[in-house]
């Protein structure tokens, strides 16, 4: 197989390293194959692609869109080094506000699944970096959502305290006043 999935602290997120094949010529690796991920129990499928640049400081985030299109997503930092997190935002998980965080970059290349129910967010760490996401469910402005970053409930150690933001990110609410229709139902 050519990718390893390691289950977090937290049920959902999933960090993915995909086997990479190095020679004098560079580098080839699979960033998603979907036979692969259904044995692994991510079945979903990744129906839009998103790539953005930023530079150093740059915090994009806390996003997610609500029912009835959610979206998971597998993110991969192609150029440079973020610091990644998903945010639990399922009402009634026994992990609400709970985060996980974790470097990706060029030189790991591991990529992390955020599955529906959890927001999104990651700061560029290196000058400049380049993230690429698989979405599951395409883009819908109507259902749109965010967290702020700094919520103090959720305390995120993000590496860089002062970031870069854009005005629409610097607006969002606490999760508490969110509007965020995920509710935690737990697996038989």
């Amino acid at each position: 197989m050519p990718f390893e999935f390691e289950r977090l602290e937290i049920p959902g997120p999933v960090l993915v390293r995909p086997r990479v094949f190095d020679d004098g010529r560079g580098v080839f690796l699979e960033l998603y194959k979907h036979a692969d991920f259904v044995r692994a129990g991510i079945g979903e499928h990744l129906v839009q692609d998103n790539y953005s640049t930023s530079t150093k400081g740059v915090l994009r985030g806390l996003h997610y869109q609500k029912h009835p299109k959610a979206q998971g997503k597998l993110v991969s930092c192609i150029q440079g080094r973020v610091y990644d997190v998903a945010v639990d935002i399922r009402r009634g998980s026994p992990h609400y506000r709970k985060w996980v965080g974790l470097e990706l970059s060029e030189e790991n290349r591991h990529m992390l699944f955020v599955p529906p129910g959890f927001a999104h967010g990651f700061q560029v760490t290196s000058d400049t970096a380049a993230v690429l996401y698989k979405c599951t469910e395409e883009y819908s402005p109507a259902d749109e959502r965010g967290v702020i970053w700094s919520d103090p409930e959720i305390n995120i150690a993000w590496p860089i305290k002062d970031p870069l933001l854009s005005g629409k990110d610097a607006m969002l609410p606490l999760l508490k006043d969110a509007d965020n229709n995920f509710v935690f139902t737990a697996s038989p």
